[in-house]
């Protein structure tokens, strides 16, 4: 496992997908055939990426974008937002084709539902993740998901492993995982969704939890919705950490909220119990309010939480 330079300057570099958000609020989901009309229409920013970005930036990490957008407005909109939030977006690239959108179907409860098109965030490559990582000396973090091409995300993660910085993979949306990125994955963060897809199927007791990590060499780290998380620690052990009771308007983008402010807190220096507090109060904020990245805590929040974290 890379040991990263956290502490030591706080750079975050997300190797991640940008989206548009075309998000419905509604009382219910249509059924097939069917026409119903919904409450009302949000349109945002998001990709999982991006809102880990976005959230890490947020926290106080210096953050640096690396992703594709294609060659239309929703590109430009898309920079224009990361920058908003003071996230580097130097290697964010203009590709043919037409920007990732999300259409977003949010229930009364908070449930939602996600189709996502990817659209240029296919067109990122080896090679731009590769020199994006190798153009920076004081990374402290590189985070990944799977909203890009795998080959891309590992090819960073190779790059930031052999300069000593800790990556950090986010499994979603759930799909199988290629070798060659498991290999280079430190931390790996699934919710237990995407943990059963990993894990054939295994729920996330003690046991499944520790054979995986053992299996992968990865240190694992399980989110689980309102009941907290689920840690392997480095003694092998598994600790779990109930979340605050909150009252769920949506939760779109709340396991980026948590991804984005748990790196934050790694790259600040402090330890993994308090990053996860950190990631998990964030979370929690931000699924009481309505939207994706605009739900996430201000700057000013997030100093006020990190200080209770620390």
């Amino acid at each position: 496992m890379a040991v990263g330079r956290v502490g030591s300057g706080g750079h975050v570099l997300v190797v991640g997908s940008t989206m548009i958000d075309l998000v419905a609020y509604t009382q219910r989901v249509p059924e097939a055939g069917e026409t119903i009309v919904g409450d009302r229409f949000q349109m945002g920013f998001g990709g999982k990426g991006a809102n880990q970005a976005v959230m890490a930036a947020l926290a106080g990490s210096r953050v640096t974008m690396v992703n594709a957008v294609g060659e239309d407005s929703y590109g430009e909109m898309t920079v224009s937002n990361l920058g908003s939030y003071g996230v580097d977006t130097e290697h964010v690239h203009v590709v043919p084709g037409e920007s990732g959108v999300a259409p977003i179907w949010v229930e009364p409860d908070g449930t939602n539902r996600i189709i996502i098109v990817p659209g240029a965030n296919n067109g990122l490559t080896a090679e731009m993740a590769t020199d994006a990582v190798a153009s920076y000396a004081d990374l402290s973090v590189v985070v990944g998901q799977l909203e890009v091409p795998q080959a891309a995300t590992a090819a960073g993660f190779t790059e930031a492993r052999s300069r000593g910085v800790l990556t950090v993979l986010n499994p979603a949306p759930a799909a199988d995982l290629e070798a060659g990125l498991l290999a280079v994955t430190d931390w790996l963060i699934p919710n237990e969704v995407e943990f059963g897809l990993l894990a054939d199927g295994a729920e996330p007791d003690d046991a499944s939890l520790m054979a995986f990590a053992e299996r992968t060499g990865t240190r694992l780290l399980v989110t689980l919705g309102g009941e907290g998380v689920a840690v392997v620690r480095v003694d092998g052990s598994v600790s779990r950490i109930a979340a605050n009771m909150v009252e769920a308007v949506d939760t779109t983008g709340a396991g980026d909220a948590f991804v984005g402010s748990f790196v934050a807190g790694l790259a600040a220096g402090l330890d993994e119990t308090a990053s996860i507090r950190l990631g998990m109060t964030c979370a929690g904020e931000s699924v009481t309010r309505p939207g994706t990245q605009t739900s996430f805590p201000s700057r000013g929040r997030c100093v006020e939480i990190m200080a209770a974290c620390s």
